[in-house]
């Protein structure tokens, strides 16, 4: 398959995610051999957007309920105003966030998802990129925000937009790979 080798990922969104900043980095994730399980509050579908207007629906594969963070080796976190701000204040999604970050599993956010990561409480003193209104946000939050395509702080990797997800997809799949990596003993 690929460098990711059934490297088990969860997407965490919900209505009003962007499109592609969804369905490219889950097509990337597996071409590179991830099992991918797209994760939202309720099940069923959830609307998509590009920017403003109405896309199509993805199909959930589990429900917060459902989704325990020892299932997953990775989170990814698509962008969408209506997305991120409506999870960051949905408690099974940050205690997912939280979970993983506090087992040091690799993180990517696009967009505004780093929203959901302030709201987590795991952005002081990291370095990260976002949409450019979400800057403050994160400089509030003891985090050091950069201009840039692509940052990757450690496990955590962020960019600004959608037309960063070439660098966003190229420096995820890397970053997942050594959490697919054994450990040596």
């Amino acid at each position: 398959m690929g460098e990711l080798n059934n490297l088990r990922v969860a997407v965490l969104a919900m209505d009003g995610f962007e499109e592609s900043e969804l369905t490219e980095p889950v097509r990337a994730l597996r071409e590179a051999g991830a099992k991918v399980d797209v994760v939202a509050p309720r099940g069923g579908e959830i609307q998509g957007f590009r920017h403003h207007e109405k896309s199509f629906k993805v199909a959930v594969s589990r429900t917060l309920d459902d989704a325990k963070p020892q299932d997953y080796d990775a989170l990814m976190l698509p962008g969408g105003v209506l997305n991120a701000d409506q999870l960051r204040v949905v408690p099974g999604a940050l205690n997912l966030i939280r979970e993983i970050a506090a087992a040091s599993k690799p993180i990517a956010a696009i967009c505004h998802a780093p929203w959901e990561l302030i709201s987590a409480g795991i952005v002081r003193g990291r370095t990260l990129t976002s949409y450019c209104t979400i800057e403050d946000d994160i400089r509030n939050a003891g985090g050091h925000w950069v201009d840039r395509e692509v940052v990757v702080d450690e496990n955590l990797v962020t960019s600004r937009r959608p037309d960063d997800l070439p660098a966003f997809n190229r420096e995820m799949i890397r970053v997942f790979s050594l959490a697919a990596q054994p450990a040596s003993h």
